[in-house]
């Protein structure tokens, strides 16, 4: 099934570098001004998180987006997402899916809750365990999670087309070594 789906521009042209003009971009602005105020700081970390940040900001925008489609919201997308990478049947404890989605165990209480009520999961005993509980995808839970999973890529690549070929493996690799730091 072929879609085409609609998005708020993420990215104008004053917002990135690729541009055949390479005319500065606003961090560069921000760089340049702090630079002249304090020529004593190595400003370097500043031209890559500032751009890191803003790229945060529009990938957040896009990515609300995505996910309104499916009637989502960027935390049930977390919680569903977590579950449909688990494979059939879909399933996870809580526990697993507090360490997946990086929340309290009373913040994944409440989610399931509401998920649960919007009938997007379903609370099941464990076979394993009486007294542990498994929490389930159930068929619309799944075609939601799907149905953003496809529109987050579209948007996603459609950001990363400013790139050269070769740039998206390079760029992963490099944030993985940044983000790794913290993961370990």
């Amino acid at each position: 099934m072929s879609r085409h789906v609609e998005y708020p521009r993420v990215m104008t042209p004053h917002d990135d570098r690729a541009r055949p003009d390479g005319r500065p971009d606003e961090v560069d602005r921000i760089v340049a001004a702090w630079q002249h105020e304090r020529p004593d700081l190595d400003l370097e970390p500043l031209t890559v998180f500032s751009r890191v940040d803003r790229l945060a900001r529009h990938l957040d925008r896009a990515r609300r987006t995505a996910f309104a489609r499916g009637h989502l919201e960027t935390w049930e997308f977390d919680v569903l997402s977590a579950l449909r990478r688990a494979g059939e049947p879909y399933r996870l404890s809580p526990g697993a899916l507090v360490t997946q989605t990086l929340v309290t165990s009373g913040t994944m209480t409440n989610r399931i809750d509401r998920l649960e009520s919007r009938g997007l999961v379903v609370r099941r005993r464990s076979p394993d365990d009486r007294r542990g509980v498994l929490v389930e995808l159930t068929p619309d839970g799944l075609e939601r999670v799907d149905t953003a999973m496809t529109d987050l890529l579209d948007v996603e690549s459609r950001i990363l087309d400013v790139l050269e070929p070769g740039g998206r493996p390079a760029l992963a690799a490099l944030l993985r070594t940044v983000v790794g730091q913290f993961e370990s």
